[in-house]
C-alpha cells in the first residue's frame, strides 16, 4: 500500500509552479552507487541541493530516501539514524576481500552445516555487538577512505563500533552454502560483516551474494518507486512533502 499515495501530489507553489522539494522514495538498481541515484535525481529535477539518508553498496538494491530541495536535505540527519531491514543472502565456505560477490573469492571450507547449527551461530549476532567494519568501507580514517586505501593495496583498519541487531529472521540454507535471511538492524550496521563473520564463527568463510533493503524506519519499499521510470513530470506528482514523511517518524 502507498502510504503517501494522498500527500505526494500537494507539493508547494512557487510563482505558481509547483517546488521540487520534498523526498522521493527510490528502489535503487543494482550496479550504480547511491550518488549515481543523487546525480540522476539532480538532473530530472534540476535542483542542486539534493541527498540521501542512508548509504547502499553498489552491488546492493532497495530503499532509498532521497531529499530534494534545502528544506528536504537539512532534516536527512533525522532519517539517516533510523533502523533499518534487509533480504540478504549469503554465501558460505568461501570469503571474499570486500565480503561480498564482487571481490576476490577465496575458498574457506566450512564444515556440514545445519539449520539448527546454522540458527545457533546467527544468535551470536543478537542485540548489541562490536563489529570491525569491512576493508572495503566509506569510513574515513585520518582523511583517507577506507575502500580508496584498500584498492590501492594499502589496506587500513578501523576499530570495531558497536550496533545493535534487532532480529534475525527467515533463516533458511540451501546445500549447505546459500544461506536467506531477513535482519533488522540499527544504522551503522554493515550486513557485509556479519556474513564475514558467520564464516569465521563456522570456521571458515562467509560473503554476501544479495542484498535488498526493504525498510528505513517505518518508510516501506513497498512504497518506493524504480529509478528507470521516473522523468521530470512524474516526479512532481511522487514527490512527498516534507511535513508529510516527517510525521511518520
Amino acid at each position: 500500500m502507498n502510504t503517501f499515495g494522498s500527500v505526494a501530489k500537494k507539493g508547494i507553489l512557487v510563482n505558481n509552479e509547483p517546488s521540487m522539494e520534498g523526498f522521493l522514495l527510490i528502489d535503487k538498481p543494482a550496479g550504480m552507487t547511491s550518488h549515481d541515484v543523487v546525480d540522476r535525481v539532480r538532473r530530472l529535477t534540476g535542483e542542486r541541493r539534493v541527498g540521501h539518508a542512508g548509504t547502499l553498496d553498489p552491488f546492493a538494491t532497495g530503499l532509498l530516501i532521497v531529499g530534494v530541495g534545502r528544506p528536504a536535505t537539512r532534516e536527512m540527519q533525522k532519517l539517516s539514524g533510523l533502523d533499518k531491514t534487509y533480504d540478504a543472502v549469503f554465501v558460505l565456505g568461501a570469503s571474499s576481500d570486500t565480503d561480498d560477490k564482487t571481490g576476490e573469492i577465496t575458498q574457506k571450507p566450512v564444515a556440514d552445516v545445519s539449520i539448527e547449527s546454522l540458527t545457533k551461530a546467527l544468535k551470536t549476532f543478537s542485540g548489541e555487538i562490536k563489529q570491525l567494519p569491512p576493508a572495503y568501507s566509506a569510513i574515513k580514517i585520518k582523511g583517507k577512505k577506507m575502500y580508496e586505501a584498500a584498492r590501492a593495496g594499502k589496506p587500513l583498519s578501523a576499530e570495531p563500533r558497536t550496533v545493535t541487531i534487532h532480529a534475525i529472521s527467515n533463516i533458511s540454507l540451501e546445500a549447505d552454502r546459500l544461506v536467506s535471511l531477513s535482519i533488522h538492524c540499527s544504522t551503522g550496521t554493515y550486513i557485509r560483516a556479519i556474513a564475514r563473520d558467520l564464516g569465521i564463527v563456522l570456521k571458515g568463510g562467509g560473503y554476501v551474494e544479495n542484498l535488498r533493503r526493504t525498510s528505513i524506519g517505518p518508510f516501506s519499499l513497498e512504497d518506493a518507486h524504480a529509478l528507470d521510470v521516473l522523468s521530470q513530470d512524474r516526479i512532481q506528482d511522487i514527490l512527498i512533502p516534507v511535513e508529510a514523511l516527517l510525521q511518520q517518524l
